[in-house]
């Protein structure tokens, strides 16, 4: 029996593009988020003359904080099912668990400078993590489809 595989992979190459944008979109906004945490003590006092008062705002940076956990953890997971390597879903593992900790319990005015080493470390380690699945996923490409996708 002659099958063509080609209908069940239909959705592949727009998944993928997705999956690709997200890990963008994922490391370059936990990159400014570790620049925003590291700059912000420096500039918390201009940001209201500049209309941008919101950026040093907790509950901003809690609901951005919820919005990139939420996307690495995502995008990781859908890198791991293609490229099996758990490398990337550790270090952004720690680099959530740096950023709540920062967020929640180094949250106050004499914790500014455990607050800000905290959550830009975090930052940086959820945008490497989304850069090597990018090069992880580039590497392995289409060459081995996730389980289950192949008849």
């Amino acid at each position: 029996m002659n099958s063509d595989p080609t209908p069940q992979f239909a959705g592949a190459a727009a998944y993928d593009a997705l999956a690709h944008i997200a890990d963008r979109v994922g490391a370059t906004a936990s990159f400014l988020c570790a620049v925003h945490c590291a700059a912000l003590p420096f500039v918390l006092t201009v940001l209201p003359a500049l209309g941008l008062g919101f950026l040093g705002d907790h509950r901003f940076e809690r609901v951005f904080i919820a919005f990139a956990s939420a996307l690495a953890l995502g995008s990781l997971v859908r890198g791991y099912r293609r490229h099996r390597v758990a490398t990337p879903l550790w270090i952004a593992g720690v680099g959530i668990a740096l950023l709540w900790t920062g967020v929640w319990w180094f949250d106050s005015d004499q914790a500014r400078g455990a607050h800000a080493v905290l959550v830009a470390l975090g930052g940086c380690c959820v945008a490497l993590a989304h850069i090597l699945n990018l090069r992880l996923t580039h590497l392995f490409g289409t060459c081995c489809p996730p389980r289950g996708e192949v008849s």
